[in-house]
């Protein structure tokens, strides 16, 4: 059975295309408007919100809780205060990578992670002999992203201490009368903040948050501009971008940290007092340069894009749904240079853009790959310039 967030009565009366996909279990709406790029621009331009609430979520604690999540995580988990928060990663002994989520770190022993899909029967079985609890509280907090240029004129007027909140850091508010969690995180690649609620509490601070928005023209947006943002972003999403080692069929759906591009989450690898798993896998592959993949950025040559179109005697589409399916990319050879995972048109960049993996030699930024496109029902091709993510990157995502 299909169950809704603590958000959805308020949400189901905005969705005025009611249409909605599925994400844990819980409906998620795709598109509050009847056109996904007005939810896209009122994200980029002033502000909006989504209901991230179906994540999981997952209480840590205990005198050895650091101890444990120091052999569980990539990232080194020791460098992250209280008040903090860190993207992360966690992988198997292949040196494959599992899942990916955000950890929040409350107090010495206190931590909070979040992801993308259920992991608590693997969480608690890393605990072996170690004063660990894992808790599986998804279902007590709903989670609100308010993302944008005015979000934080929209938090501090609930919570003005988010006023001098640096970027993934969190701190502990009261809005419309709850105790509410507010970071500086999200899923766009703007400045924004996520909000963790208890559920009870959900809808009276999903209306001050509403009131607050009203001079800014705050809108809901869907998982349609999400994926649109986050592609723009240059983040990678779980089923997309990377399946999880654990239910891949054979070695084409495992991937390593450096070949996902997570490289730079792994500082201090080096280090023998936190041998963390998969860390030897991922030393052996990067002594023997065993990585299969580099993952890109691809940016496509926007004027010979049109050209293929206008001399089909077509119109150049510019949808923005990114594509579901993976797009083949070869070489200046026509041989197979990679794909790209996610692709899409991107309203800023007025361009297609993509998050690609290709053959390592073909990593280099400048590289030009031919990415394939159908016109007139048959295959061909147009260049893309491999660029570094992210494509979208304003300054104000990070200061203050």
């Amino acid at each position: 059975m299909v169950s809704t967030t603590p958000f959805h009565p308020r949400l189901a009366e905005l969705n005025t295309t009611q249409l909605w996909a599925h994400w844990a279990g819980y409906l998620s709406a795709t598109q509050y408007d009847i056109a996904g790029k007005h939810e896209y621009f009122g994200v980029r331009n002033a502000v909006g919100f989504f209901d991230a609430s179906p994540l999981y979520k997952y209480e840590i604690t205990g005198r050895d809780a650091e101890r444990y999540l120091a052999g569980l995580l990539a990232r080194d988990i020791r460098t992250c205060r209280p008040g903090r928060a860190q993207y992360t990663i966690w992988c198997d002994d292949a040196g494959y990578v599992l899942e990916d989520g955000v950890v929040f770190r409350h107090s010495a022993n206190d931590f909070l992670l979040t992801a993308a899909e259920p992991n608590l029967s693997f969480l608690q079985n890393q605990v072996g002999s170690l004063e660990v609890s894992v808790e599986d509280v998804s279902a007590s907090y709903a989670m609100l992203a308010v993302q944008g240029p005015r979000s934080r004129a929209v938090i501090a007027e609930l919570a003005p201490e988010v006023g001098e909140l640096g970027y993934f850091g969190h701190v502990q508010s009261k809005i419309a009368g709850s105790e509410v969690t507010v970071s500086r995180t999200g899923f766009t690649g703007d400045l924004g903040y996520e909000l963790r609620i208890p559920a009870d509490d959900a809808l009276a601070v999903l209306d001050a948050v509403m009131e607050a928005g009203e001079p800014h023209q705050m809108r809901p947006f869907g998982e349609q501009a999400l994926n649109i943002l986050r592609i723009e972003a240059g983040l990678p999403l779980i089923g997309v971008e990377f399946s999880s080692s654990r239910y891949a069929f054979n070695e084409h759906d495992r991937f390593t940290p450096d070949e996902l591009g997570f490289g730079w989450l792994l500082k201090g690898i080096d280090d023998d007092t936190r041998p963390f798993a998969g860390r030897r896998a991922i030393l052996d592959e990067r002594a023997t340069g065993a990585s299969r993949w580099k993952t890109v950025g691809l940016s496509v040559d926007g004027h010979a894009f049109e050209q293929l179109f206008y001399e089909a005697g077509l119109i150049p589409p510019k949808d923005e749904p990114p594509a579901d399916w993976e797009t083949m990319l070869y070489d200046e050879h026509g041989e197979r240079a990679g794909y790209a995972t996610s692709y899409t048109y991107s309203p800023m960049l007025q361009t297609q853009v993509g998050i690609a993996r290709v053959r390592p030699e073909l990593a280099t930024i400048g590289t030009t790959v031919h990415v394939e496109q159908t016109v007139n029902h048959v295959y061909t091709t147009v260049p893309a310039t491999v660029t570094r993510m992210p494509f979208f990157t304003p300054e104000r995502k990070t200061s203050m």
